[in-house]
């Protein structure tokens, strides 16, 4: 929240597949609020219980992002390691997520909490060259603030190049030679993304 800008353009230094998650819920009928309050409460809960182990835990999640998109509708998106840390974590009987999802489908079959509040997620898997960023004088944020802030040049200057970079190629199409250092390690080149 009071994260410094990093100066210039940077990108993401996400390698490999990206796993994006976007979970949220909806308030139906706002007068409910001993049927979405709870709701609510077990979100900040699960993101508590992952955040725990710090950044990087062993449960897999690299980062998120709290949004609102109405006055009704809240969600967070979850950058995770890769799909096996995210199902593991769904389905640990050890994790409050696996709780709260054994107490909602009960609800659910008795006809408690239908109507009042609406649940949904999206997961999304995308492969290395099937995403790109770019910040301009912004802390870390989205993917960058999950995997790191590199200087836009390590992966080109051009989304067309972000997006044929690959990290396990050397001198390939993007790659400009390895990873490199995050910035802040590193000082950040003052070309910019269209020089």
């Amino acid at each position: 929240m009071f994260a410094k800008p990093l100066p210039g353009y940077t990108t993401a230094a996400a390698t490999g597949d990206t796993v994006v998650l976007l979970i949220g819920m909806r308030i139906n009928r706002f007068w409910a609020v001993h049927h979405w309050g709870p709701v609510m409460f077990a979100m900040f809960r699960m993101l508590y219980e992952l955040r725990r182990g710090g950044s990087g835990s062993e449960r897999g999640l690299l980062g998120r992002i709290l949004l609102t998109a109405s006055p009704r509708t809240y969600y967070v998106v979850q950058y995770w390691e890769s799909k096996e840390k995210l199902y593991g974590y769904a389905s640990a009987p050890d994790g409050f997520h696996h709780t709260v999802w054994g107490i909602a489908n009960r609800k659910m079959r008795e006809g408690k909490i239908r109507g009042h509040v609406g649940l949904w997620h999206e997961t999304y898997i995308v492969p290395e060259g099937g995403y790109e960023s770019i910040y301009f004088d912004m802390p870390p944020f989205g993917l960058a603030g999950a995997t790191g802030a590199v200087p836009v040049e390590q992966r080109g200057r051009h989304a067309a190049q972000r997006l044929a970079y690959r990290s396990s190629e050397t001198g390939g199409a993007g790659d400009s030679g390895g990873a490199g250092k995050r910035v802040g390690e590193a000082a950040v080149g003052d070309g910019g993304a269209g020089a």
